[in-house]
């Protein structure tokens, strides 16, 4: 084959690539890919499932049923035993079958934040296959550094992209005081925010991209029912007061709900939340605090505690002042909580074992002295 015949062929072929990728950029996207519908769950479905089941997201979970949206529309599905027992969140993709509407199966998430149940010994899930995080916090006194290291360890851990809104930026006459205060997390994507000015929320367009799902989490009164209705163009959510004497909010957003935007972007509104406890968030947790891990490396013993050891990298941070002994004392804190609420999890899991151990053992009693007796 010549040069020039050669050249002519990749010419040709870049050609057809470049004019296939600039159709695939100017297809208007499904309903389905509205939705957030990916290539990571479209891979999950056999050849049967695609000729005999249709995927729908749920948008809403209530006692006794799920708000689902498809390319049918909206669907309420029953929240019967067997759909149940598969933990269906807010963000999860179902099958059904085409011509019935009978639950198929919950696909595989891409992402989930959990939390450990307040008051029980088990994990609840708070949300599934969600890309980014907005993290809420208010310029006011609900600041609080070691909850929005919380909610990055959250965030991280799950694979999502985390940024931090700074809301009621209006009602701030100080904003340096708060960015100094987020110097330690690096490259954290951080907005000010005045819901309330449309300018101001327009900023937030450029993280809020189409066919993505944005969780917004924070404590009550920090302003994100304001923010998902300004981001949406209409009220979508009830918004509230907060209390001047310290700055407290009540909950206005009393279930999770997934709200689609006018630009094609979805936003997934979480109810304030009294306790997040965390589980299973090792290295989201290590990410977070990937300064004090480094340092904790260099320290002279491997079981080092932090405290007044001999050698410790980590209080000699502390004295000279490249590390804050605030952000310290939360990376101890956390780890302990991670690690009781882990506990307690095996713990159950092994007496759960250890039951059903025992049923079994009854069971299979009772059939041999019922053969016995049919001797």
């Amino acid at each position: 084959m010549s040069k020039s015949h050669f050249f002519r062929r990749s010419v040709s072929s870049h050609g057809i690539k470049s004019a296939r990728l600039s159709i695939e950029r100017e297809r208007e996207p499904s309903l389905l890919e509205k939705l957030g519908w990916k290539s990571f769950f479209l891979q999950q479905l056999s050849f049967e499932e695609l000729e005999q089941t249709v995927p729908l997201r749920v948008m809403a979970v209530h006692r006794s049923r799920l708000e689902l949206a498809g390319e049918q529309g909206p669907v309420s599905l029953p929240l019967t035993a067997n759909v149940a027992s598969n933990l269906p969140t807010v963000g999860d993709w179902l099958l059904l079958q085409r011509d019935t509407d009978h639950f198929v199966r919950l696909l595989n998430r891409s992402s989930q934040f959990e939390r450990m149940a307040p008051g029980a010994q088990q994990v609840q899930m708070i949300a599934a296959n969600v890309d980014s995080v907005f993290i809420v916090s208010s310029l006011n006194d609900d600041f609080n550094l070691s909850r929005i290291e919380r909610y990055l360890a959250l965030a991280k851990e799950s694979g999502c992209r985390p940024h931090l809104i700074l809301s009621k930026a209006d009602l701030c006459e100080d904003h340096s005081v708060f960015l100094q205060a987020l110097r330690p997390y690096g490259e954290l994507p951080v907005a000010l925010v005045n819901s309330l000015d449309m300018g101001s929320v327009a900023q937030l367009r450029q993280w809020c991209l189409p066919g993505e799902t944005i969780a917004l989490l924070g404590s009550s009164g920090v302003g994100k029912s304001t923010l998902l209705n300004a981001l949406s163009g209409e009220p979508l959510a009830e918004t509230g007061e907060i209390r001047e004497a310290d700055s407290k909010g009540r909950h206005t957003t009393r279930k999770r709900s997934l709200h689609p935007l006018s630009w094609g972007a979805l936003l997934l509104d979480n109810p304030g939340m009294r306790e997040l406890g965390l589980v299973h968030v090792e290295g989201g947790l290590a990410q977070t605090f990937a300064d004090i891990e480094a340092l904790a490396r260099e320290c002279r013993f491997s079981d080092c505690k932090h405290q007044s050891e001999p050698g410790c990298s980590v209080q000699e941070a502390i004295a000279n002042g490249s590390l804050d002994e605030r952000r310290l004392q939360n990376w101890q804190k956390l780890q302990a909580e991670l690690c009781r609420n882990n506990r307690t999890l095996a713990q159950k899991r092994a007496g759960d074992r250890a039951l059903s151990q025992l049923y079994r053992s009854v069971q299979n009693q009772a059939r041999q002295r019922k053969y016995d007796g049919g001797d």
